[in-house]
């Protein structure tokens, strides 16, 4: 098969695993209402949070999670660019899912599990970047930007080049979803976690 068909073929199949809209799906099943009408109205494991189910939450963090391993994990068989490109599918899938209008999620959850299936050191060193940040700041955006931020500097030294390269373009996508974030943490008004909004 020609490259330019497995490299089609990648970024489709990657594309509608990461337009699985989990937040919706999630909070649907669990009575919570349309996620999108809810706290920031963003369709991610965060604001699901903000219902106050936290299995909701953290099922729908799974789903994120999982559907960026799969999109991975099944181009990589054809070699490393197609699954980079299986990974760029899934990241946009998730931000711009066909079936919410092309208005999805902010993509961290959905990175980490691109990252995991293509270096799990990474991954847990993103997590743990995660985990650390929001401990201090009580900042789930902050906690976001800080471990995207350095990704491809951990890719580099734990996996290779090429995939810092790719880490780098996704993180760069998380600093343009996190656009809004990043204005209200510069005036101090990004919400806590667990807090709820109005």
């Amino acid at each position: 098969m020609p490259e330019f068909f497995i490299d089609l073929i990648s970024f489709v199949g990657g594309y509608l695993l990461g337009s699985i809209p989990f937040a919706f799906i999630v909070t649907k099943l669990f009575g919570l209402g349309d996620i999108r009408e809810v706290g920031s109205g963003n369709v991610g494991a965060t604001n699901v949070l903000r219902t106050g189910n936290r299995y909701a939450a953290a099922l729908t963090l799974l789903g994120d999670v999982g559907k960026g391993v799969v999109a991975v994990l099944i181009a990589r068989r054809f070699g490393d660019v197609p699954a980079l490109i299986a990974a760029l599918g899934a990241f946009a899938g998730h931000i711009f899912p066909v079936w919410l209008n092309f208005k999805g999620g902010k993509g961290l959850a959905t990175y980490i599990g691109i990252v995991a299936a293509l270096a799990w050191p990474v991954a847990l060193l993103i997590c743990a970047t995660w985990l650390v940040v929001a401990a201090v700041s009580r900042i789930s955006s902050a906690s976001a930007l800080v471990a995207a931020a350095l990704s491809p500097l951990y890719m580099w030294f734990l996996a290779s080049p090429t995939y810092a390269g790719g880490a780098a373009v996704l993180a760069v996508l998380i600093f343009i979803t996190h656009r809004e974030n990043i204005r209200r943490l510069l005036k101090n008004e990004e919400p806590r976690i667990g807090a709820k909004r109005p």
